[in-house]
């Protein structure tokens, strides 16, 4: 069933990337792990797996690896699991231009290149998979999340909208969006080093909830309740790329499916007080 199908991954370093990348490799895929520390590239391929530099926010490193796994399959590449990102918290007000840019750099526009570039090499050979790896902070916002939200949010429409493109151009070609709630991951904690390193909390009115915060997200173990091992995640991947119709959206956690549920049904006002509260 895996034979000679090969997928690209970012965001392999840890996590929800690497685990992926080793689910799926040990299932008998070719698998392209990528890092966007040097570093990481060499763990990687001390693991076994085939691995490349690509970094989201270096058009360069983004063209390379493409370059790189096409002449590992011969010009083929059966999918793409974009996943390598970062949350920058925060609350709005706290969040200078840059900070948002880096943030959009990362989990938004290095996205867009890297699925444009592989979009041809998928129409050219008539089939292919796009998963998105999202969060239920696509679905709705949460407080002092402001960056990290709006980039998924932007992911959310621009990955619907390629999706109805592609089916008017490339009908085998699928994109699916993956909405993990909390998973265990370095994801907290990547979270907690942009919060000290890019706000400056000492001059903000939020100084407080940002303690508490930073002391809730160094602590180890699960941060928030229902959280999943990130096996979680590649349960999903999988299926997209073995259904022979993946759907458009894939839940996981008790979280996604409350809130994914809740949005429908509830007035605004009433789940603004849950999501507070959460």
């Amino acid at each position: 069933m895996t034979k000679n199908k090969s997928i690209l991954i970012t965001g392999c370093s840890s996590g929800i990337g690497l685990c992926v990348a080793q689910g799926l490799h040990a299932r008998g895929y070719q698998v392209f792990a990528t890092a966007r520390k040097r570093d990481d590239v060499q763990n990687l391929k001390d693991m076994g797996l085939t691995s490349f530099h690509l970094d989201l926010d270096d058009s360069s490193t983004i063209k390379n690896a493409v370059k790189a796994v096409l002449q590992e399959t011969g010009g083929t590449l059966y999918a793409l699991f974009n996943n390598g990102a970062y949350g920058q918290a925060g609350a709005v007000e706290d969040l200078r231009r840059e900070v948002m840019r880096d943030q959009f750099e990362t989990n938004f526009f290095g996205w867009l290149e890297l699925t444009n570039a592989v979009i041809p090499v998928m129409r050219r050979q008539g089939y292919g998979r796009i998963i998105q790896n999202s969060s239920v902070l696509g679905l709705v916002g949460m407080p002092y999340r402001g960056a990290y939200i709006a980039s998924k949010f932007a992911l959310e429409g621009l990955t619907d909208t390629l999706r109805l493109e592609l089916k008017m151009t490339s009908k085998d070609i699928y994109v699916s969006l993956i909405e993990p709630g909390p998973i265990l991951s370095r994801f907290r904690h990547n979270s907690w080093m942009a919060l000290e390193q890019n706000i400056d909390i000492e001059q903000s009115i939020h100084r407080e909830l940002y303690v508490r915060t930073i002391d809730r997200l160094s602590k180890e173990g699960p941060a928030v309740p229902f959280t999943l091992p990130p096996e979680a995640v590649l349960s999903r991947v999988i299926k997209i790329l073995e259904s022979p119709r993946p759907k458009p959206r894939y839940y996981v956690t008790v979280p996604t499916y409350l809130f994914g549920y809740l949005r429908r049904f509830l007035p605004q006002r009433v789940l603004d007080n849950i999501l507070k509260r959460y």
